[in-house]
């Protein structure tokens, strides 16, 4: 047992989006940045790196450079020559531990502000996380970082805590894809997770394809400079300034940046199923792009979310996304049909209750009226026994955070502080006691 009531706990999810962290027994984290690394490619030494399966990663000189990595917005944010940006989650699953680290230590060190040697750790972590990978988390938190005290705790268990329940089914719609997984009596049913590659990054990349259909090119934020106008007081002037030394990493990460922006502006499920010929002609939406350029919008404003429930849209419409999207081995399968899927999945007993408890979360979870078809279209193919009920936080901050507010909650609960796992039991037992105190 590690303290008292009052732990004063840090808590730390890093998702494939964006990492965030703060205090137990706040109502939203402190911290909020990108979950992407950036490094210098210039001026490097030699050294070897880990991945998440504990292996040395070898080049053909058995070496790759050395990277001083970098992370947070303040950095990422500014216009960077040979900089290369790499994503520190890809399909749930960390690149490296160096970058794992880099994130933890920007969000106490420089957002946070504190000594993480006086504060237990609570992380978030993926339904589906192989137990070699969370051990070697562990071994780093309480080895390099000296944390006192640790737990982890699966991303659905939380968000059904933020929502106040035991037993549901929580439909994570993040970054990467779309992830489903049962919460009975508070743990997670693993043969039940299911998941799809459609998230909002393939979402995005939709968005980029209509948008260059129409002959709309998105820019990087600094890829030109704006001025005061000399001749129009009042109003600015744009001056190209070229990718000239930049990366393709670096622009694609911006690119993409501007265009989840476009898609969360603009995106609306449509009450029912969207065909974009039969709706040319609907009303457009303006949209201001960074260099001052005005856009309008039609059909692929209800197009781009339409795939989340027609999936086969990537496979003609927006051909090409699919092959990026789907290299987690994930299908690309409709909401509907992962939902379906994981209630199959589990025991026949709390399948009624899993129908009344589907609980919608993630960023990709936000558009307008997804909550309301879902509902509607998924009891058109439930059991006539089942009744459907779709829940989601009201608040959009809420809906998006729900994971670190499912933590912080339960890190700040008196009775939950027997649960950490101790530096000391880490010294005694190792990194595998987790796997009783927290399946």
């Amino acid at each position: 047992m590690y303290g008292g009531d009052e732990t004063n706990g840090i808590v730390l999810d890093c998702g494939s989006s964006t990492t965030r962290a703060g205090y137990a027994g706040e109502d939203t984290p402190e911290a909020l940045f990108p979950s992407v690394t950036g490094f210098s490619t210039v001026g490097s030494d030699q050294i070897q790196r880990q991945d998440s399966s504990n292996k040395r990663q070898k080049t053909s000189s058995a070496v790759e450079p050395s990277r001083k990595l970098k992370t947070g917005s303040a950095v990422l944010d500014f216009r960077h020559e040979n900089f290369e940006v790499e994503p520190v989650f890809k399909h749930g699953n960390y690149t490296s531990i160096e970058a794992v680290e880099a994130l933890w230590e920007h969000a106490w060190r420089d957002r946070l502000r504190v000594n993480i040697e006086e504060h237990p750790v609570m992380m978030a972590e993926p339904n589906f996380h192989p137990k070699v990978a969370r051990e070697q988390l562990l071994e780093v938190l309480f080895e390099t970082h000296k944390a006192p005290a640790a737990f982890m705790a699966k991303n659905a268990v939380l968000a059904s805590y933020a929502m106040g329940r035991q037993t549901s089914l929580m439909v994570d719609a993040g970054h990467d894809g779309t992830v489903v997984a049962a919460v009975h009596d508070g743990y997670v049913l693993k043969h039940s997770i299911t998941q799809s590659c459609i998230g909002g990054a393939a979402l995005s990349q939709c968005m980029l394809k209509s948008l260059e259909a129409k002959g709309i090119s998105v820019k990087p934020r600094f890829a030109f400079r704006r001025e005061d106008s000399k001749t129009s007081p009042g109003q600015f002037e744009v001056q190209d300034i070229g990718l000239k030394g930049l990366t393709d990493s670096f622009c694609n990460f911006h690119v993409e940046q501007v265009a989840a922006d476009i898609k969360e502006s603009i995106g609306r499920v449509s009450d029912l199923a969207f065909n974009a010929s039969e709706n040319a002609n609907i009303p457009t939406v303006s949209y201001e792009l960074p260099d001052g350029n005005e856009i309008q919008v039609g059909p692929e404003r209800f197009n781009v979310p339409e795939v989340l429930f027609q999936p086969a849209l990537l496979q003609s419409t927006f051909a090409g996304v699919l092959d990026s999207a789907a290299a987690n081995g994930a299908p690309a399968a409709s909401i509907l049909d992962v939902i379906q899927d994981s209630i199959s999945r589990s025991d026949v007993d709390v399948r009624r209750e899993l129908y009344n408890s589907i609980l919608l979360t993630g960023g990709c979870s936000l558009f307008a009226t997804l909550r309301d078809r879902l509902e509607r279209e998924l009891g058109d193919v439930a059991p006539q026994t089942a009744k459907v009920k779709v829940t989601s936080p009201a608040n959009g901050t809420e809906r998006r955070f729900a994971v670190w507010i499912g933590g912080s909650i339960l890190a700040s609960l008196g009775s939950f502080q027997q649960m950490w796992m101790s530096k000391k039991e880490y010294e005694e037992h190792g990194a595998a006691l987790m796997h009783r105190k927290a399946p």
